[in-house]
């Protein structure tokens, strides 16, 4: 009897044992590395495709002014009247097939790809004769300045009141941006600013700064109700964007910019967005970092064209066609090219995004800095060319 119970006694003693250490918490096992997960990338640039059926047959005439030094914009007043910059520093019109020098900017440097640049017309221009353009100054620093014109004053008379609204903008022989435009339909008249970032690091990401940026603001300079920014800024983060145009019909802004040795880009802009682009290693600035860099900045805009890590093209003025006159281009945007010396179309998907590319057809050869569709709905060209070689060109479709 003695022996049974002390055999229960034990059976009962290994079973609490058993139970107490399956209560143990045990530690968890070690952690394993998760699997290393691939940077954010880019969509594909898009395919280089023939020219769409039902495409406009072209017309150039690559006289319509000659002579000039490094033409870099083109602004119309009306059907009748078109002004033009040198980077030198002039402003010329053209009325009737007559060129004439407006005025001479005197403060203006020339040390490489800086001068006058951009040029846009107040929409009120019959009533207040204003003109605005992006200049590098000897100041050592690019500004926007108001002008009051006159077009009946003699040659090289028509400039006065000059007025500077924004600036200092960085300033250097390259990076300058400067591309100005009035976004059509705005109320009050929203006047539109590219800047580059001037070579310097910390610029484009520095949202205190204009360097680097793309800016609205309003005719008087101030930024522009309703920027996310709360300043001039309309997005930041970008290297040398120097087109800029609004798609027909959804108003939306674009620009086209350089990349450094790869991936030049067009960008579908959005209110307070990044572009992406750091340069900035302790305070120096460092081209071999992303023209995107989705990695540091996943919010980023994604390009909607990009040149590929093939190599860049260098894009400068781009425009919007619109009209039945462009057949089967027309809604496509067309940008001037001028590493590779040529237009380029892009063909546009109703979402924004490019689904293919092709040159205009004997277009190639030339560096083109400007393009522009006048009240006439006929393209005109810029050459990047200088004295005397500088031209504009009008193109016309049928």
């Amino acid at each position: 009897m003695r022996k049974r119970r002390n055999a229960a006694i034990t059976i009962a003693t290994l079973a609490i044992g058993l139970f107490a250490s399956a209560c143990v918490v045990q530690p968890p096992p070690p952690a394993q590395p998760s699997p290393a997960q691939p940077p954010p990338a880019l969509a594909a640039p898009p395919p280089v495709v023939p020219a769409p059926a039902g495409s406009p047959t072209l017309s150039v005439d690559k006289t319509v002014v000659t002579g000039l030094d490094h033409p870099w914009d083109i602004a119309f007043v009306d059907a009748s009247t078109m002004l033009y910059t040198e980077r030198p520093g002039r402003i010329s019109s053209l009325v009737g097939g007559v060129s004439k020098l407006v005025g001479t900017i005197s403060d203006v440097t020339t040390t490489g790809e800086d001068g006058l640049m951009g040029i846009a017309v107040d929409p009120n221009f019959a009533t207040n004769q204003f003109i605005y353009v992006c200049v590098s100054t000897t100041a050592n620093d690019n500004r926007l300045r108001r002008y009051t014109v006159n077009l009946a004053a003699a040659a090289n008379a028509g400039l006065s009141l000059p007025l500077d609204l924004v600036g200092p903008i960085p300033h250097a022989n390259f990076h300058d941006g400067c591309r100005v435009r009035f976004q059509p339909g705005t109320t009050p008249a929203a006047l539109w600013v590219t800047t580059g970032d001037a070579g310097q690091g910390p610029a484009p990401q520095n949202g205190n700064g204009l360097g680097g940026k793309v800016l609205r603001i309003t005719t008087t300079g101030a930024a522009y109700t309703g920027n996310a920014s709360a300043r001039q800024w309309y997005t930041k983060g970008h290297r040398n964007p120097q087109g800029l145009a609004f798609r027909p019909g959804s108003n939306d802004p674009y620009t086209a910019e350089h990349g450094p040795n790869i991936n030049d880009e067009v960008n579908k802009l959005v209110n307070g967005g990044n572009a992406g682009w750091d340069p900035d290693t302790g305070g120096a600035y460092d081209q071999s970092l992303p023209m995107t860099d989705l990695v540091k900045f996943p919010g980023a805009m994604r390009p909607v064209w990009r040149s590929g890590d093939a190599g860049t093209i260098a894009p400068s003025g781009i425009t919007f066609l619109s009209g039945s006159q462009w057949k089967a281009w027309d809604g496509a945007l067309i940008v001037a090219v001028l590493k590779n010396s040529e237009l380029r179309v892009l063909l546009m998907n109703p979402d924004g995004s490019v689904s293919g590319q092709f040159q205009v057809p004997g277009s190639t050869g030339t560096r083109l800095r400007s393009v522009v569709q006048g009240p006439d709905g006929n393209l005109y060209v810029a050459t990047d060319v200088g004295s005397p070689g500088g031209a504009i060109w009008k193109i016309t479709p049928s």
